[in-house]
């Protein structure tokens, strides 16, 4: 039986500073694959390729992944500073409304690091560029060099609400997480619920209040290891199951029929 499909959001690169290229990270595919037992497919995010009534169409889910990336603060009202890094103007155009047409279908995903922010971007929320640069902030991003493994270590705690969704699903009131972002949620955009939190109250874990699907995202990166880390595996197991059941239900559909979401 062929697997529930999950598209994996791709980045944009220059291979060698002049080869455009889009790529994804392995370890994504590998999380898909091995925990949430989906077939991983890359999307190569540019409006130019493809529409997001086409993915909604072709996929079951999608992981929205970190990238460098940030999200243009036009999408939220805001100027561009230096502060704010890179650009990735073609990813923003396929993943806000992706992100908004899923919530609304009841189509589950799940964000990661930029994902995270793309979340509440697309609700309409806002983000602070540096968050380093906030008095009493920690540095949240990723050590400048280092082995893979000292770069994606356990860096800090994340609390849950008592009895919310990421406590349920993680089992704990409590997770240890890597920390590899420099940008976070400055406002939270409409129907966005901070689940999550870091010890200088940055929101780590957010979902979509009311939505008829999965609509979890962490700022995090939880690909790392997520075979045999114990907050990654329930998170992309729990993936998983609402991909598969919105596949089974798109394929329990008459020929032509259009899926209801209560």
């Amino acid at each position: 039986m062929v697997r529930p499909k999950v598209g994996i959001i791709g980045n944009s690169y220059l291979i060698n500073d002049d080869y455009p290229a889009h790529a994804g990270g392995t370890m994504n595919s590998e999380a898909v694959a091995d925990v949430s037992g989906c077939m991983p497919l890359l999307i190569p995010s540019d409006p130019r390729f493809l529409s997001v009534e086409e993915l909604l169409e072709t996929f079951d889910g999608f992981l929205l992944t970190g990238g460098r990336p940030n999200v243009h603060p036009n999408e939220y009202g805001e100027s561009a500073t230096e502060a704010h890094g890179a650009f990735d103007r073609a990813r923003d155009a396929i993943t806000l409304p992706l992100v908004r047409a899923c919530v609304e279908r009841g189509q589950p995903f799940l964000g990661i690091c930029r994902g995270f922010q793309e979340v509440n971007v697309a609700m309409g929320g806002t983000l602070y560029p540096e968050i380093r640069d906030l008095p009493g902030r920690m540095n949240h991003r990723m050590p400048p060099d280092g082995t893979l493994e000292e770069k994606f270590a356990m860096r800090h705690t994340v609390s849950l609400t008592e009895g919310g969704v990421f406590h349920q699903l993680f089992g704990a009131p409590e997770v240890m997480t890597n920390s590899l972002h420099g940008q976070g949620i400055k406002t939270p955009g409409a129907r966005i619920v901070i689940d999550g939190t870091a010890p200088d109250s940055t929101p780590e874990a957010i979902y979509v209040k009311d939505a008829p699907g999965f609509t979890l995202a962490v700022q995090w990166h939880p690909e790392w290891d997520a075979a045999n880390d114990p907050v990654s595996r329930p998170l992309f197991t729990a993936f998983g199951d609402a991909v598969r059941d919105w596949a089974s239900g798109r394929r329990s559909l008459p020929a032509g029929g259009d899926r209801q979401i209560a």
